[in-house]
């Protein structure tokens, strides 16, 4: 069977000869909920000083949570896992996502450094303003940003936790088969769900 990695260790391989910028490609697998925990709060915040209804506020906080998991299957699937042709974007290919294959346990770039994470954040509130008014966009979007933290910290335990729990073995076992086994299947990393409505999901043995 061929090897999809290079290597296990815990250690970072160096990216970049530049010390700031091999700096911002690495990240405590915490920093993301000082960052984020406290937008969260924020737009909570916004959508009860703007008297949302308690039903509405549920609502669109699912729906939030609900939209990040297709966001967060979308992208793998198509945007990590687009490999181009040409040179610089291999490159950019290996600094986004290829380097995480190839040194999966590498604990420094597990989750979304915030050069990253922040702008996506802008983009994807600036996308859903376009859709939703303010009362109803400021319920939403702490449900889609809640996503993504549940993401990012889920799939920094699946790499360095051991679990007790059948459903998060589960979880775990489906993003290592992805890794170790099949890359073209298995992109769901919180979830399985999308992986199973479309069909990329690893066939069961019998």
């Amino acid at each position: 069977m061929k090897k999809n990695y290079v290597s296990n260790s815990r250690e970072s391989v160096r990216m970049f000869k530049n010390d700031f910028l091999e700096g911002l490609s690495k990240i405590h697998f915490s920093v993301p909920l000082f960052i984020f925990g406290p937008a969260i709060v924020f737009f909570i915040y916004k959508a009860i000083s703007h008297n949302i209804s308690p039903a509405a506020f549920i609502g669109f906080f699912i729906l939030g949570i609900f939209v990040w998991t297709a966001t967060e299957y979308v992208l793998h699937r198509y945007l990590f896992h687009f490999v181009p042709k040409s040179e610089w974007g291999l490159r950019l290919h290996f600094i986004f996502h290829g380097v995480h294959h190839d040194y999966p346990r590498d604990s420094k770039r597990l989750v979304m450094v915030p050069s990253v994470s922040i702008p996506l954040a802008a983009l994807f509130y600036f996308l859903f303003s376009l859709f939703l008014s303010d009362v109803n966009l400021y319920a939403f979007f702490p449900g889609f940003i809640l996503g993504y933290l549940v993401y990012d910290m889920t799939h920094y335990a699946i790499h360095h936790a051991n679990f007790k729990s059948s459903f998060w073995k589960k979880i775990k076992q489906h993003h290592m088969l992805h890794h170790y086994d099949d890359p073209t299947k298995g992109y769901g990393v919180s979830s399985v769900l999308w992986d199973k409505i479309l069909d990329s999901d690893f066939p069961k043995k019998k």
